[in-house]
C-alpha cells in the first residue's frame, strides 16, 4: 500500500466497511460483523479464525472463553490485549462456529490485508491453521508453531489458537510456551519504529 493511499485509508473506515458488507453468505447469519480492535500503533497484530457466539453478540474480537485463554497467554509474552491489535480471518462468526471457507476467508482478504498495512505490525501472531494457511500455506501448525517466518516483509509467528485449549488441555503448555518465545523474539526485535 503507498503512503498516499495509507494514509487515506484507516481502521475506523475498514470497521465502517466490514460491518456494513455483504460479500459473502456469512453476512445474512451474523449480529455484528467484528472488524477487529486495538491501537492503531500496535506492535502486535493477532490474527484468529473467526467470531465465536459471544463475539457475534458484542461486535468484539475474543470475549468468550478463548478470549479469557488469549489474554493469559498475552500475559505470557509480556504483553496485555490493550496493547496488541486483535482480529480474524473472517469478521463474521460461521454458523454452528465452523471453520471458515476458502470463500469467505477470500472475500475478507481484502480487509485483514488493509488492516495490517495500516498497522505495519513488528510481528504478527496466526492462531490457528485458518490463519496459517492464509499466510503460510505450506505449512503445517505442528511444524510451524512457536517459530518466527518472514514473508513479504512481514514477520509471522503461528500457534496454536486458545479455543483448542478449551478442547485439548495438552496444548495449555505448548502454547504457554510458544507465548513465551514470541516474548523473546519482540524482546530481540525491539521496539516498533515510529513512522517519520
Amino acid at each position: 500500500m503507498s503512503e498516499e493511499k495509507r494514509q487515506a485509508d484507516s481502521l475506523s473506515l475498514v470497521a465502517e466497511e466490514v460491518r456494513g458488507c455483504a460479500k459473502c453468505p456469512l453476512s445474512t447469519t451474523r449480529t455484528n460483523a467484528v472488524p477487529g480492535e486495538g491501537p492503531p500503533d500496535a506492535a502486535v497484530v493477532v490474527i484468529g479464525e473467526g467470531p465465536g457466539r459471544n463475539e457475534d453478540f458484542q461486535g468484539r474480537p475474543f470475549v468468550g472463553a478463548a478470549g479469557k485463554q488469549l489474554d493469559a497467554l498475552l500475559k505470557d509474552a509480556g504483553l496485555v490485549r490493550a496493547e496488541v491489535y486483535i482480529t480474524n480471518v473472517v469478521k463474521c462468526r460461521p454458523p454452528e462456529n465452523r471453520r471458515p471457507t476458502d470463500a469467505e476467508a477470500e472475500a475478507c482478504r481484502p480487509y485483514l490485508e488493509r488492516q495490517v498495512a495500516l498497522i505495519r505490525p513488528t510481528v504478527i501472531v496466526l492462531l490457528g491453521d485458518s490463519a496459517l494457511k492464509r499466510f503460510l500455506p505450506e505449512q503445517t501448525l505442528g511444524g510451524a508453531h512457536g517459530r518466527l517466518f518472514t514473508r513479504g516483509g512481514l514477520s509471522l509467528f503461528p500457534t496454536y489458537h486458545p479455543a483448542a485449549m478449551i478442547y485439548n488441555r495438552a496444548l495449555e503448555k505448548v502454547s504457554s510456551e510458544d507465548f513465551k518465545a514470541l516474548g523473546r523474539v519482540l524482546a530481540g526485535l525491539g521496539p516498533k519504529p515510529r513512522p517519520g
